[in-house]
């Protein structure tokens, strides 16, 4: 069961790294689904397309390693992994619910919201680890929420919020003050956390289990979840 649970691995970080590919190939293009008016490398200052090409340059490099037969430090996975989950989730719950006239499944967004966070997931899940994860690891994946967060509101600060379509505050989490903009920001580090905790729980319970079914259920579930979460 252990080679079917690498070769699986294997498929899966070809299609993540296929996938963010195409991601960056609509950045490139400037493609309808930019909702938040940035593409090349102005796209980089929001969280979706770093994390997703994180993800993605993670994926390439589990993929050199896995080739030269090396293991791949699981901490990067780790915090690949949870940084496109808190994105998955903070658009799921927040974003599409507060702009609904947004179409944020569109284009390169459909890619980096949906697709490749939800391939990641199970990906992480059914990895195979020689130990148990260290705990400490979902403290390090959280700090990518953390750094990102500081360097949003440092930039506020700095070069204030600005009007629409040219302001800093992109994601509007200060449209409310910035007492409750910096919650939403800790509340998004500690669901970062609360990710990298999940996934690291679900995959040493995983790599205890039966894979064959377990791997069918993780499959099952993710489409499911897809499915509530995708608004068209």
């Amino acid at each position: 069961m252990k080679q079917y649970r690498r070769y699986i691995s294997l498929v899966f970080n070809i299609i993540i790294v296929v996938f963010t590919l195409i991601g960056v190939f609509f950045i490139h293009r400037g493609d309808p689904g930019q909702n938040f008016n940035s593409g090349g490398l102005v796209s980089l200052k929001y969280f979706t397309v770093l994390s997703n090409v994180f993800c993605g340059i993670v994926a390439l490099v589990w993929l050199i390693f896995f080739f030269m037969k090396k293991t791949f430090p699981v901490v990067f996975k780790l915090m690949a992994v949870s940084a496109v989950g808190i994105t998955f989730l903070m658009v799921a719950a927040f974003l599409a619910p507060t702009y609904p006239k947004l179409n944020l499944y569109e284009g390169r967004n459909l890619w980096f919201h949906l697709i490749i966070p939800l391939i990641a997931i199970p990906e992480f899940i059914v990895l195979e680890t020689e130990e148990k994860i260290p705990f400490k690891y979902t403290f390090i994946s959280a700090s990518v929420t953390l750094v990102y967060g500081l360097g949003y509101l440092i930039n506020i600060l700095i070069n204030g919020v600005g009007q629409w379509p040219d302001t800093n505050d992109w994601y509007g989490f200060l449209n409310w003050g910035y007492g409750i903009g910096t919650l939403i920001f800790a509340a998004t580090v500690l669901a970062n956390f609360a990710v990298a905790c999940l996934m690291r729980a679900l995959n040493i319970a995983v790599n205890k289990l039966p894979f064959v079914p377990v791997f069918i259920g993780l499959i099952v579930i993710t489409g499911f979840i897809g499915f509530l979460s995708y608004r068209p």
